[in-house]
């Protein structure tokens, strides 16, 4: 099938990369040339695990990028909207999608074939039927489901695991407006045999989107409050805690031959620093808004965030602990991005943390395996002392906090071995052996 792709992002990149991965063609539209251009070039203009091969293997080829949005949209069978929907802490942002939607009708109103529109930026329920319909309609001066069909297939993309996601999926959610609009989603997905689809409408598709997201940051919160508990209670590590709980047959099971079958949703069960990212905090924000705009107070998910905001604190807490002042103490901050294998920066917890620290006095030295880049557009210059590996992080740290889970932060206990004096080590994570280093702090202890 052709397929064109509005927004050339981790999703639409991504979408488009993996969808000539299976056999389609696809150009992606972006309006930034230099994206444009790196992509052309087989270049990643982003760090995401596993894409940068694919760019490599299909670029020029079976796949392209352009900013010519009519031509893509003239030339291709099915267009993906996959541009930002920005939260300003009251209603998501809609004017990208509008005007993405507003061009592709445009160029619609040339077409003569039938042709595809599917939303697949996050938008909240209602907004393909109620606004993007709209706008689509007029500017094409055709009717939606006679002259061309309307679709949702909202993604389930982990940046950093963005491609194993895409390429080996749980799930395909394919809302539309019509069943000819669900059967040609359908046969685009036809390369993935044996997943189960939802076949839905519209607004039940971008609910499930909003659904999934906020059970997650649910499950995280709920772990963190838990870990507090049990660090002010004393005596009680909550990793154990959690590990006793997902040994429940509710969340685990043993299989045959005795092999315990874990699910990947038990790594959201667990004590850290926090949520961040570009979805999370927006996704439970956009649903406790639009609960309020309805007359329902979204009660437990304005606790989700509570928790989820006081959470860095926690770390800041272990470290005043062993200094009652933070003025000149040399603070080793392993990991940036909200999480590991990406170099998003967008609400990761080590922002307010370094931003804590700093008002503090506290000298600071960073160092992250992909996000120092981006990071270091966060803070004055000279503010932080960003750092390209690990020994050179934790050179002359009076104290370690661990924020991003990175494998590679598993050397550390190596790296420390034989230093004096000892630095204090502030897991945020859990990543490592409680015993493996001579003074560990860690969340939930």
């Amino acid at each position: 099938m052709r397929v064109s792709i509005i927004g050339a992002g981790h999703v639409g990149l991504v979408t488009g990369a993996c969808l000539v991965e299976k056999g389609h063609r696809v150009v992606c539209v972006d309006v930034d040339q230099r994206k444009v251009d790196a992509v052309n070039r087989g270049e990643c203009p982003f760090y995401e695990k596993g894409l940068g091969e694919l760019l490599r293997k299909h670029a020029g080829a079976r796949l392209q990028a352009t900013t010519d949005l009519h031509a893509a949209v003239l030339e291709t069978d099915l267009t993906f909207i996959a541009v930002g929907t920005p939260f300003d802490g009251q209603v998501i942002d809609l004017t990208y999608v509008k005007e993405a939607v507003r061009q592709v009708g445009q160029a619609l109103r040339r077409k003569s074939s039938y042709h595809v529109v599917v939303i697949k930026s996050t938008v909240i329920p209602g907004t393909t039927d109620q606004v993007v319909r709209p706008v689509l309609e007029e500017a094409s001066g055709k009717k939606a489901g006679a002259d061309f069909g309307l679709g949702m297939n909202p993604e389930f993309l982990t940046e950093g695991e963005a491609v194993e996601d895409f390429m080996h999926p749980d799930r395909l959610v394919l809302g539309g407006i019509d069943e000819r609009t669900i059967d040609v989603m359908d046969e685009l997905y036809g390369a993935f045999k044996g997943v189960e689809r939802v076949r839905t409408n519209t607004g039940t598709a971008e609910m499930i989107k909003y659904v999934s997201n906020c059970l997650l940051a649910t499950l995280i919160s709920f772990s963190n409050e838990i870990a507090n508990l049990c660090s002010r209670l004393g005596g009680i590590d909550s990793v154990d805690v959690m590990r006793g709980m997902h040994l429940s047959k509710y969340l685990s099971s043993v299989l045959p031959r005795g092999e315990r079958l874990s699910p990947s949703i038990l790594s959201f069960l667990a004590a850290g620093c926090g949520f961040g990212g570009s979805c999370l905090p927006k996704d439970v924000n956009a649903l406790i808004a639009q609960g309020k705009a309805r007359g329902l107070p979204m009660r437990m998910l304005e606790s989700v965030l509570a928790v989820n905001e006081e959470q860095p604190q926690q770390m800041l807490a272990r470290l005043r602990k062993h200094f009652p002042s933070l003025a000149g103490i040399r603070v080793a901050v392993l990991g940036l991005a909200f999480r590991p294998d990406t170099d998003d920066m967008r609400e990761s917890p080590a922002i307010p943390f370094i931003k804590t620290l700093l008002s503090e006095g506290a000298r600071v030295q960073a160092y992250d395996p992909a996000a120092n880049r981006p990071a270091q557009k966060l803070f004055a210059p000279g503010r932080v002392a960003f750092c390209d590996n690990l020994e050179t992080a934790v050179n002359g740290a009076q104290a370690v906090a661990l924020v991003t889970r990175w494998n590679e932060f598993l050397r550390l206990p190596e790296l420390l071995q034989g230093r004096e004096p000892q630095p204090i080590v502030v897991d945020g994570r859990r990543l490592l052996d409680k015993n493996s280093v001579a003074c560990y702090e860690g969340i939930g202890l």
